[in-house]
C-alpha cells in the first residue's frame, strides 16, 4: 500500500487573515501572525476521491494532509439506523460508528474514533521527526490511540496522562518500548496532564502534537463525516456528537464546508448539536451567556464538577472554542445547539443502544446518543430529516471478553505542582 503513495497536495491558510501558505513540515500555528487563529488544510483536490476500502482510514487521503500512509488504520463505518430510529420515530438516522463491531466492518481496536486522529497525525510526519519525541497529552482514549499506532509503526512516544485515568490504557498486546508514560498525581485533572505537556514540549528533543491547532488532528477526525456524508449521497442535515474540546465538532464543520466546494452532496450547512456531560459543562455556559470567551471556571469547582461525570474524556477545561476558525465560530456558522446531558440519561442512552442496535457504546458516545433522545423528545428534530449520530467509541465490552489486556505503567508520576527542575530531570532520566 505504501509503494505507490504521493504526499498530499495541500497548502495551509490562516482563518484570522486569509493568508495561504505552505506547510513547512509541522506548522500549527500561522507565521508572523499574532492574533490566536486555527489554520486549516486547503487541498489542491476540490472534490474528494475516494481509496479502496482496504486503505483503512487512508481511503479518505485526497483530504488528509499526508506524507505517508501506515498499517492497521480502519476508518469509520456509517449504517442507516433500524431499530433506534424506529425508537425515536426518525425516518433518516445514520450512525457513524468507529470503534469495535466486525460485523459492521468496523475494526478499531482501542475502541475509539481517537484512532483517526492517530493515523492521520503520524501520517503528516515527515522522515526527519523521528529523531525527536512526540508529546501526547490526553485523559485516556486519545492515550491509547496514539500509544497503539506509535507502538506499531516504531514512532517515539510520550504521553502525559492523569493517574486517575490509566484504566483507560489498555491494549492487546505488550507496547513497543518507544512509547512511554508519565503522569499527573491522583486528584490531577486532564487539565493538569496538558500543563505537563506543555513544560515538556519546551525541552530539547520533545515536539507537541498540537491538539486542534493540528490540522491532520482536525481533518482524521473529520473522516466521521467523511463517511457519513459518501455514505447517505448528501450532507446530513443534524450532526449529533459529545464534546469535550469540541475538535470533533469543528472538523465535522470543516468538512462540510469542503463537500460545498465539491458540489456533489448538496449545499447547506448540517447544524452542530453537541452535548456536554453535567455537571462539566463550560462549554454550555459560554455558549448560552452568548460569549466567545470561556467564562471563569474556579480550578477546585472544576476538578470536583470533572469528579462527577461518567464521560471523563469530555473533561477539557481550556476548549478551542474562542479561538478563530473554533467551536464557537462553528456553532454560529451553523446555528448550532450546545445540549447537556445527566449521567442517568447517558446510562439509559446506553442500554437503550446497546438493545435497539446491538453494541455497547463509551460514556461519551453515550452522552451524544442521550442528547439525540432528548432533542426528539422536546421535537426539536423533524421526523424527515438527515440525521448523524457520531458514535465516537464503542464495543469496548465486547473487546474485552475475547482479548487478553495489557495495561500500560508510567514511567514517572508527578504532583500536580512539581517544579518544572523536577520534571526536567525526571523526563531526563528516560531513554528511547
Amino acid at each position: 500500500m505504501n509503494h505507490n503513495f504521493r504526499p498530499t497536495r495541500y497548502r495551509l491558510q490562516s482563518l484570522a487573515t486569509g493568508n495561504v501558505f505552505d506547510d513547512t513540515g509541522w506548522l500549527l500555528e500561522a507565521p508572523g501572525e499574532q492574533q490566536p487563529t486555527l489554520i486549516r488544510a486547503v487541498y489542491d483536490n476540490l472534490q474528494l476521491d475516494l481509496l479502496d476500502e482496504q486503505f483503512g482510514l487512508y481511503r479518505f487521503a485526497s483530504w488528509l494532509p499526508l506524507n505517508r500512509i501506515l498499517t492497521g488504520s480502519s476508518a469509520p463505518v456509517t449504517y442507516k439506523s433500524k431499530g433506534l430510529a424506529a425508537h425515536l420515530g426518525l425516518k433518516n438516522l445514520f450512525i457513524t460508528f468507529s470503534g469495535w463491531w466486525p460485523e459492521i466492518g468496523a475494526a478499531m481496536p482501542t475502541c475509539s474514533f481517537k484512532e483517526t486522529e492517530a493515523y492521520a497525525v503520524c501520517g503528516r510526519m515527515t522522515p526527519e521527526m523521528a529523531q525527536k519525541v512526540l508529546v501526547v497529552a490526553s485523559a485516556g482514549n486519545t492515550a491509547r490511540a496514539f500509544a497503539k499506532v506509535c507502538s506499531d509503526n516504531l514512532i517515539p512516544l510520550l504521553l502525559c496522562v492523569p493517574e486517575d485515568n490509566l484504566d483507560a490504557l489498555w491494549f492487546d498486546k505488550p507496547l513497543n518500548d518507544c512509547v512511554k508514560l508519565v503522569c499527573t498525581a491522583s486528584g490531577s485533572d486532564y487539565f493538569d496532564a496538558i500543563h505537563l505537556s506543555n513544560l515538556i514540549c519546551g525541552f530539547p528533543g520533545f515536539y507537541a502534537e498540537g491538539g486542534a491547532k493540528n490540522v491532520a488532528r482536525r481533518d482524521g477526525m473529520a473522516t466521521t463525516m467523511l463517511s457519513a456524508t459518501t455514505y447517505i449521497g448528501q450532507i446530513p442535515d443534524y450532526y449529533f456528537q459529545a464534546v469535550g474540546s469540541g475538535t470533533g465538532a469543528i472538523a465535522a464543520w470543516e468538512a462540510n464546508l469542503r463537500f460545498l466546494s465539491d458540489g456533489r452532496f448538496g449545499s447547506h450547512k448540517m447544524k452542530l448539536m453537541v452535548s456536554q456531560n453535567e455537571p462539566f459543562v463550560p462549554i454550555y455556559d459560554a455558549w448560552k451567556a452568548g460569549s466567545r470567551a470561556m467564562l471563569p471556571y474556579n480550578d477546585d469547582q472544576a476538578r470536583r464538577d470533572v469528579e462527577q461525570i461518567s464521560a471523563k474524556v469530555l473533561s477539557n477545561r481550556k476548549p478551542p472554542y474562542p479561538i478563530i476558525g473554533g467551536l464557537f465560530d462553528a456553532l454560529n456558522d451553523t446555528a448550532g445547539e450546545v445540549l447537556t446531558v445527566s449521567n442517568k440519561a447517558a446510562d439509559d442512552a446506553a442500554k437503550l443502544f446497546e438493545r435497539t442496535e446491538g453494541n455497547d457504546l463509551h460514556p461519551a458516545a453515550a452522552v451524544a446518543t442521550a442528547s439525540l433522545v432528548q432533542a426528539v423528545a422536546d421535537h426539536r428534530i423533524d421526523p424527515e430529516a438527515v440525521v448523524m449520530l457520531n458514535i465516537t467509541g464503542g464495543g469496548e465490552a465486547r473487546y474485552k471478553k475475547t482479548h487478553k489486556l495489557h495495561y500500560l505503567k508510567p514511567s514517572i508520576i508527578f504532583a500536580a505542582d512539581a517544579s518544572e527542575q523536577h520534571i526536567r530531570k525526571g523526563i531526563g532520566s528516560l531513554r528511547w
